[in-house]
């Protein structure tokens, strides 16, 4: 699997990315392709520290239970559960929420695993800083292959 800490697997996310248009459609899903842009820099801004989050007791519970299922897993499954803070439901510019997770997903190539400010998930718990890639590409991938690119 690829590495989000690796410019030239970041850079194949991003030519991805730079398929999209304002009028790419999702092939599953309720989210337009600006929420999509929107929705994938939740986990990036969580996990470098720029956004707090917090689940309850009985989430925590239930992700350390999965959290072996889904790093074991290759992909997310289609309409799998976000957290809500992650729900997109409002408008947004597609260039600049597409240019603006370009620069986030950027943040990982230029500082490696100093770009993670955090090792407790919410949901999952403890992660390591290869966990954390893992989670993070295959986020990325998930939503990109729902909007066809």
């Amino acid at each position: 699997m690829s590495s989000i800490y690796n410019k030239t697997d970041n850079d194949l996310i991003i030519s991805r990315i730079n398929n999209l248009s304002p009028e790419s459609k999702a092939q599953w899903g309720k989210m337009s392709v600006e929420q999509m842009l929107s929705h994938c820099q939740a986990p990036i801004d969580f996990a470098t520290g720029t956004t707090p989050m917090q689940a309850n007791f009985i989430m925590r519970l239930i992700g350390k239970m999965l959290k072996g299922k889904v790093l074991n897993s290759n992909e997310f499954k289609k309409n799998s559960p976000t957290a809500p803070s992650f729900i997109r439901t409002g408008t947004y510019d597609f260039e600049q929420t597409k240019n603006e997770l370009i620069q986030k997903i950027g943040i990982f190539s230029d500082l490696g695993q100093k770009a993670i400010k955090t090792t407790k998930h919410p949901f999952f718990g403890e992660l390591t800083h290869d966990e954390w890639s893992k989670m993070h590409t295959m986020h990325l991938d998930h939503h990109l292959k729902q909007f066809g690119v």
